[in-house]
């Protein structure tokens, strides 16, 4: 069985009207999870700013095995007085970095809304060497183990331009004008 020319157009006009078709729905689908990440993103600068959380990355593992290094913890602050034996927290210290610990101890301290906090690493022997006065704290939510190096690695300027790039070139991609495609021309009596 031979093929007329017309016959071969067609069929190549299929192939790539399919072709087409696939890209586009690839397309489409890249948009729909860039638009749901940025949607989750906004989410979660909108929470962090109305609740008071954040992230703390783990660079050692003196809470191992709860919480590893290289982990990162989402953090909400709460007051002194909420803070209860067993909650694991993270405390600012005036000049140097915050410690995150468990609380073996609370106690009142020089105010009413101060307290004297207890605490150890869960790795750690012994308990830290001193009280902390705190006023509000950071208890840990959850923790991802292994994570810190992502975000450590998207708050790298060349990572971010990167994305940015992509971001930028998918959404240009994606309204791109388009030419119209012609419609194959029938003649009489085919």
């Amino acid at each position: 069985m031979t093929r007329t020319r017309r016959e071969g157009r067609a069929r190549t006009g299929e192939a790539v009207g399919a072709r087409g078709r696939g890209r586009r729905m690839l397309g489409d689908l890249l948009l729909w999870c860039a638009a749901a990440a940025g949607t989750i993103c906004i989410v979660l600068v909108i929470l962090a700013a109305t609740s008071q959380i954040t992230l703390i990355l783990f660079r050692t593992g003196s809470m191992a095995p709860t919480i590893p290094a290289g982990s990162v913890a989402v953090v909400q602050r709460v007051p002194a007085e909420e803070v209860e034996v067993g909650d694991v927290v993270t405390v600012d210290r005036p000049g140097e970095l915050p410690v995150t610990h468990r609380v073996t101890a609370v106690e009142p301290g020089a105010a009413e809304d101060e307290r004297m906090l207890t605490l150890r690493g869960d790795a750690n022997a012994a308990e830290d060497p001193v009280a902390y006065p705190v006023s509000s704290v950071r208890t840990v939510l959850f923790a991802v183990p292994g994570a810190a190096a992502v975000v450590v690695a998207l708050g790298d300027p060349v990572v971010l331009a990167v994305l940015t790039i992509a971001a930028t070139a998918l959404v240009v991609w994606a309204f791109w004008p388009r030419t119209p495609r012609r419609a194959p021309v029938r003649t009489e009596g085919s």
